[in-house]
């Protein structure tokens, strides 16, 4: 069993950048595919970026490549996501997956364990 906690979501201008933490409950948080998914208002839930168990593989949705980063912590059982040069379509709120699968899937059904999501605003 996972619980995941998001943090570090508000309101920031266009060009801006935020980090988000997603801290994870459990002793086999190193066993687990991490991934960040966001959702904006009236839309599905999307794909952002993945890690692996290690952190030796990540994967981007192809609209935040090159602006936002994953990595994770396994000693501080958290995982990150830098997001740099933000746009107002960024705005949605954001939440924190875990899978128990040696792949970084990219397709929100993959994942078992979700947090309760954080918002981020990107004001024009």
């Amino acid at each position: 069993q996972v619980q995941l906690v998001e943090s570090g979501g508000g309101l920031v201008q266009a060009g801006g950048s935020l980090r988000l933490s997603c801290a994870a409950s459990g002793r086999t948080f190193s066993r687990y595919a991490m991934g960040w998914f966001r959702q904006a208002p009236g839309k599905e839930r999307e794909f952002v970026a993945a890690i692996s168990w290690s952190g030796g593989s990540t994967s981007y949705a192809n609209s935040v490549k090159g602006r936002f980063t994953i990595s994770r912590d396994n000693a501080k059982k958290t995982v990150y996501l830098q997001m740099n040069s933000l746009k107002p379509e960024d705005t949605a709120v954001y939440y924190c997956a875990a899978t128990d699968t040696v792949l970084v899937p990219t397709t929100s059904s993959r994942y078992n364990y979700w947090g309760q999501g954080t918002q981020v605003t990107v004001s024009s």
